[in-house]
């Protein structure tokens, strides 16, 4: 991504000098980051608009098919597994996760902005899983709960913190040069968990398959504006004219 991103600004400042004869070094980066944050705002707002469909009985009718398909599979060895990969996916587990990741950057890699990197990714999933749940106001679902909850349903916050934390781990890793068994190997490790923590909150009862579905969603946007926005950064503490 960051080569196609340094190959749009070249091709976007070539098109600007045309076009303008008092032209400014910045504005390239301007409109990238412009266009960035247009299609990120616009990716949340058909979030937002896409939510509407949660009063509708077609959605509830899906919703309780997923559920009862999920139910039917209840067994005390899933059940223990199920609520592993949720902890997992909760604060406890991230921190246990951001200690790990803060060992090996300082170990093997000498610096720790890809530890800073996903806690930035975290910390805004985190902070607008709380404001979607606010504003769309949706109840958890009314059947037995198997492990205690709190906030509100939608979207489904491990589902959310899952996609944008973990996602964005798969895609550092997709990143290292490293053996290539073992990335393939490490990432679909991580994918699993990410699919694990949003099919557990079905089964542990605590959310509707579409709250999950829209945590996956939210996440995945936040994932594609961090890792643009970083490479950006990156362009530009590299070469500023670029």
């Amino acid at each position: 991504m960051r080569k196609a991103l340094i190959a749009f600004i070249r091709k976007l400042r070539e098109i600007l000098v045309g076009k303008f004869h008092q032209y400014n070094q910045n504005l390239p980066y301007i409109l990238t980051v412009g266009i960035s944050l247009i299609l990120v705002i616009g990716g949340i707002n058909l979030f937002v608009e896409l939510t509407d469909t949660l009063a509708t009985d077609v959605l509830d009718s899906y919703d309780q098919q997923i559920t009862d398909f999920v139910l039917t599979y209840r067994t005390p060895s899933l059940t223990n597994y199920f609520i592993f990969v949720t902890h997992v996916g909760d604060i406890y587990g991230y921190i246990v996760v951001l200690l790990s990741a803060l060992l090996g950057s300082l170990l093997v890699f000498k610096r720790w902005k890809y530890v800073a990197q996903i806690t930035v990714v975290l910390a805004l999933s985190a902070v607008s899983n709380l404001i979607l749940k606010r504003f769309i106001d949706r109840a958890r679902p009314g059947i037995e709960h198997l492990v205690s909850v709190e906030s509100l349903s939608y979207p489904s916050g491990h589902a959310m913190s899952a996609m944008a934390f973990y996602g964005f781990v798969i895609y550092l890793f997709y990143r290292f040069k490293m053996n290539l068994l073992l990335k393939a190997m490490i990432i679909l490790l991580l994918f699993i968990l990410v699919l694990s923590i949003g099919i557990s909150r079905i089964y542990l009862g605590v959310h509707y398959p579409s709250d999950v579905a829209g945590g996956f969603i939210a996440g995945f946007i936040w994932v594609v504006f961090c890792v643009l926005m970083f490479d950006l950064i990156e362009i530009f503490r590299r070469d500023p004219r670029t």
